[in-house]
């Protein structure tokens, strides 16, 4: 038995592409598992897993890593405490607010949801909120509503002191605030998840897809989409926004919150275009990883080339891969410094300056990121992440026009790259 049998077992069964967190992360993950089962090589080890399901549990365990923390992105917490407030309560007294987390990690993103409506003055006992993580330990730690001070990160923790009681142990949510998530083991792979189930009228699946292949990436966008009401709102990763778009989806015009509605449901005059963001991305229950690669993927310069002068000749990634890293774990000033120190080694390089562009995007910096874009689109000028995250920072600047003219040249980017493969 080879070590990549057990990376397409993990694929096969959870959707988890090795490559996107480096095939050593599961090597490591079934030595350990060897020794703590007591298998003394590969087969051995193969024939345990094959054969029960407590050890696949495990090996799915040893793989995932939570990494999550209360209002993480907070502007999708609130996006979604504005669209859902109390008039749109008041407007549907016989309704009940229906949303679901996905994966849910160790309950951070779920209880969130609830204390930001709540906060919003959405009636807490008129909310429904279903979290699913295919982490038996994650969810055994959410339920129990405990936490330390991991799970509270960045400046602003008012929230805590309002809705947390410090313990010897930790901080403790209330049972008023756990009450109203049920937490469920759950794959979204498997055939059977959630059939027949009510729409939910918002889904949170952030940072999950980029850790599919293309195919799979397909597959958990319908299930997606089959369980989202016409008008609910879909949040997915920044690095999942492209995919989205690619899939008959349109934003649903919060800046830097992620949010989209399916196609059909579109309200005039929306715009079709992701919000800039960083790249933070958690694994099925947390762990960080490059961006998405979207099924529509990014071709090389079709219509114009970079000038001569521009092109850079191929150079090692590994800087930019940890500047990846870096920015999926929130660090942001030590992955620009990784960028910089990339540009230094290498000179310019379309990645590079997306790469950057998403940073500034995420401290803030709206005119320097545009100018990074530009330069991103300069190199390789069908760079259609790059194409999108710039054509919402005009929109949003009221330069409707200017946002339009890039969006129809990402399409044909996207248009001339499919005419090329088939030939």
């Amino acid at each position: 038995m080879k070590p990549g049998g057990f990376q397409q077992w993990l694929k096969d069964t959870m959707g988890l592409d090795a490559s996107t967190i480096g095939p050593t992360i599961v090597e490591r993950a079934v030595q350990r598992r060897m020794a703590e089962s007591g298998r003394a090589d590969l087969s051995q080890y193969w024939s345990l897993l094959r054969g029960s399901a407590l050890e696949q549990q495990e090996l799915i365990e040893a793989v995932v890593v939570p990494e999550t923390w209360f209002f993480r992105d907070a502007q999708a917490f609130q996006a979604l405490a504005r669209h859902y407030d109390p008039s749109w309560a008041a407007a549907r007294p016989n309704e009940r607010l229906r949303l679901l987390s996905l994966p849910c990690s160790t309950g951070e993103e779920p209880y969130t949801m609830v204390m930001a409506l709540q906060e919003a003055g959405f009636p807490r006992e008129r909310m429904d909120v279903e979290a699913i993580d295919i982490s038996e330990r994650a969810l055994h730690k959410a339920r129990q509503g405990r936490y330390g001070s991991n799970s509270f990160r960045g400046r602003e923790l008012d929230y805590r002191e309002r809705h947390f009681e410090a313990t010897d142990e930790g901080w403790q949510l209330p049972n008023s605030i756990r009450s109203r998530v049920n937490f469920t083991q759950g794959n979204v792979l498997d055939i059977g998840f959630l059939p027949g189930e009510s729409l939910y009228d918002a889904i949170f699946c952030r940072n999950l897809l980029i850790y599919f292949d293309a195919q799979t990436q397909l597959r958990t966008v319908e299930v997606l989409r089959r369980l989202l009401r016409p008008q609910g709102l879909l949040f997915v990763g920044p690095s999942e926004a492209s995919l989205l778009l690619s899939l008959n989806f349109v934003s649903a015009q919060f800046p830097m919150a992620f949010a989209f509605r399916k196609a059909a449901a579109q309200p005039a005059g929306v715009v079709d275009t992701p919000a800039p963001r960083s790249v933070v991305a958690p694994l099925p229950t947390g762990r960080v990883a490059s961006p998405a690669r979207p099924v529509a993927t990014r071709s090389a310069p079709v219509r114009a080339p970079a000038p001569a002068s521009a092109v850079v000749a191929p150079v090692d990634e590994s800087l930019l891969d940890q500047a990846q890293r870096l920015a999926d774990n929130g660090r942001l000033s030590e992955a620009l410094a990784a960028c910089q120190s990339h540009q230094r080694a290498h000179g310019p390089s379309s990645r590079m300056l997306y790469l950057i562009g998403l940073i500034d995007s995420a401290s803030g910096r709206e005119r320097e990121a545009e100018q990074h874009f530009r330069k991103a689109l300069y190199l390789e000028p069908c760079h259609e992440e790059a194409l999108m995250h710039l054509a919402l920072l005009l929109e949003t600047r009221g330069d409707a026009a200017g946002g339009r003219v890039l969006r129809s040249r990402a399409e044909r980017c996207r248009g001339d790259a499919a005419q090329g493969r088939s030939r």
